[in-house]
């Protein structure tokens, strides 16, 4: 009971603390923490339609490592992802601000790697060194890709103009698949050294990911109210 609740901790831990991150780094107008939470679930959820969907497209198109990477995998993912953060939060009150895309959509990113991890933690033999080792790079994968997508949506919410609403959302959805799938591809094909290409990209997407943070951030509407606020004070 001990070691399936030290290896339950070691799978969720990862993505909970990315997630807590993500959601202090709001200094503005944090967002509801049940609405958070709703979002990191059904992250959790779309694992299984994702699974089957998955499957079917693989005995369907094989295995070929471009169509596995872009579009199985990374395509399936993000897009379901996606599609569930459009439908929910797009037009909801709550998203106020732009900074809010990021939060939500690291939800569903961190809820379905969390629970992607969970699985993989019990349904295949893990060590502590692996599941290190997909706490460096699946679940913080999943982390940037959700930044990604929620910055553009949240540009696309507060943008004005429908043709650079419809360029964000586009921008959305595109950019966290590429670089997901691009992510796949090089673990698939390059099966020695593949440490000194993905752990760069990955410092590089990172360093990308926190400049979004502060620019999200820095667009809030409430951030003149709060200066405000500590002026009369």
């Amino acid at each position: 009971m001990v070691l399936l609740f030290s290896i339950l901790m070691a799978a969720v831990a990862p993505g909970v603390s990315l997630l807590t991150y993500v959601y202090l780094k709001d200094r503005y107008h944090s967002e509801p923490i049940a609405m958070v939470l709703k979002l990191f679930f059904l992250g959790a959820i779309v694992v299984f339609p994702i699974m089957i969907i998955q499957r079917g497209l693989l005995l369907w198109l094989g295995e070929s490592p471009l169509v596995f990477s872009f579009l199985i995998s990374s395509g399936v993912e993000e897009g379901l992802k996606w599609f569930v953060l459009f439908h929910i939060i797009f037009n909801h009150t709550e998203f106020d601000e732009p900074y809010d895309g990021i939060v939500y959509a690291t939800a569903i990113s961190l809820g379905f790697a969390t629970f992607e991890n969970v699985l993989y933690s019990f349904l295949v033999p893990a060590s502590f060194g692996s599941l290190l080792m997909r706490a460096l790079l699946p679940v913080s994968g999943h982390a940037l890709f959700g930044i990604m997508m929620g910055y553009y949506m949240g540009k696309a919410k507060f943008s004005r103009g429908p043709d650079l609403r419809k360029k964000f959302i586009i921008f959305s959805l595109a950019l966290p698949l590429f670089w997901h799938g691009l992510y796949d591809w090089i673990m698939m094909t390059i099966k020695t050294n593949w440490f000194f290409i993905v752990v760069p990209l990955m410092v590089f997407l990172w360093m990308r990911g926190l400049r979004k943070i502060q620019r999200a951030n820095n667009n809030s509407p409430f951030r003149l109210l709060k200066r405000e606020d500590e002026v009369k004070f």
